[in-house]
């Protein structure tokens, strides 16, 4: 439309004509894509030849709670599982503060530098009320995190330790099909994620610190009785001396317990993450233990026996998330949690009817756990 002001009765005004509105969106702009989804067998085929971001999005195909997720993440372990158990799967914990993630930046460096690939798994605590999870322990590796051959992965509990464990423990045998020969598997602390942990790697290892009041007071026998080797961190300067206390009280502490079942006494040495000193003599505890148990057989039976442990394992959870997931069970609980809330019913009770009324709808589907579900 021609502007009126261009009209012969305003003479001497012009007003030109304006430019087109511009597009909103930049025309030279690419717009990008969307993460590529792979089929099964490009998972496999990119897993085995160290392809890192395939193996991410693998690894976030088995912590999805989706069902199709899930189904193409047994898939792909399955079709991984001939290449993996080749690696030595070390278990790291101690108290927090205790310096785990600073000794794994220092232990990881010492082996990439030396030929090795390695695997960092860290089961990292999520928020109770949140969920939330920070997932900082690849920060904390700062000289690991930036190696081509390493590949630092944290895992959230997000309130299920048990499911992360065993999600863990699939990560462990798609990590060992890509390559990586040596697997290091940081828990979340003192506490129940030491057993879980233990009932997948070879070797376990306690992180102490010294100089903190009874070193033996916030340690459980438990743990102790877990533990291969113990080595206590921060052993420079002025805190050498009751470093080395620290590790006379554990070693009189370690006498007192029985023999563990592999034959192996474990060790107990001092070191620094920081200075990084003394992770040769803890490299080398690690390889006499391997060779220990290579040579008594002990390190074949542990690896079957956690087979079976992590096949009962999956049962349970697949029952446990069969039973929650049943239309029927869903639309009752609630119900039933109000009838004990009030005293109505007892907690044996009402779990027993829930049981039971499962138990029946899963006969009459034919036991079919695709229905079921």
């Amino acid at each position: 439309m021609e502007h009126p002001e261009n009209e012969a009765q305003y003479r001497g005004l012009k007003v030109n004509k304006g430019v087109a509105d511009v597009p909103s969106v930049n025309p030279y702009f690419k717009r990008i894509s969307r993460q590529k989804t792979y089929t099964t067998s490009e998972f496999v085929e990119g897993i085995i030849r160290g392809d890192i971001a395939i193996l991410s999005q693998a690894v976030t195909l088995i912590e999805s709670a989706r069902e199709e997720h899930q189904r193409q993440a047994q898939e792909i372990i399955e079709q991984c599982l001939p290449r993996s158990g080749r690696s030595i799967r070390i278990g790291i914990t101690g108290v927090p503060g205790a310096g785990k993630s600073t000794s794994i930046d220092a232990f990881g460096m010492y082996l990439v530098q030396r030929g090795y690939k390695l695997a960092v798994l860290a089961i990292d605590p999520s928020s109770e009320r949140s969920k939330g999870s920070i997932l900082g322990d690849k920060t904390r590796m700062e000289a690991l995190s930036r190696e081509k051959n390493a590949f630092i992965r944290p895992s959230p509990t997000a309130g299920s330790l048990g499911g992360v464990a065993r999600k863990t423990r699939e990560t462990i045998i798609l990590c060992e099909a890509a390559g990586f020969d040596t697997i290091f598997v940081e828990t979340v602390g003192v506490g129940q994620s030491e057993t879980a942990v233990h009932s997948m790697v070879d070797f376990f290892l306690l992180i102490q610190l010294a100089g903190t009041g009874d070193e033996l007071q916030g340690i459980k026998r438990g743990i102790m009785e877990m533990a291969d080797g113990i080595v206590i961190n921060k052993a420079d300067g002025d805190n050498i001396d009751r470093a080395k206390l620290a590790a006379a009280h554990f070693r009189n502490a370690l006498h007192l317990f029985p023999l563990a079942d592999s034959g192996w006494t474990p060790q107990v040495l001092t070191y620094s993450g920081y200075y990084n000193l003394g992770i040769t003599e803890i490299r080398e505890m690690i390889d006499a233990y391997i060779a220990f148990t290579k040579a008594n057989g002990y390190f074949e039976y542990k690896r079957n026996e956690q087979s079976r442990y992590w096949m009962y394992e999956s049962i349970r959870e697949m029952l446990r998330q069969a039973f929650y997931h049943h239309p029927e069970i869903e639309r009752l609980l609630p119900q039933m949690e109000q009838s004990v809330l009030h005293n109505e019913l007892s907690s044996f009770v009402a779990a027993k009817e829930l049981i039971d009324l499962f138990m029946k709808t899963a006969l009459s589907h034919g036991n079919d756990p695709e229905r079921i579900q």
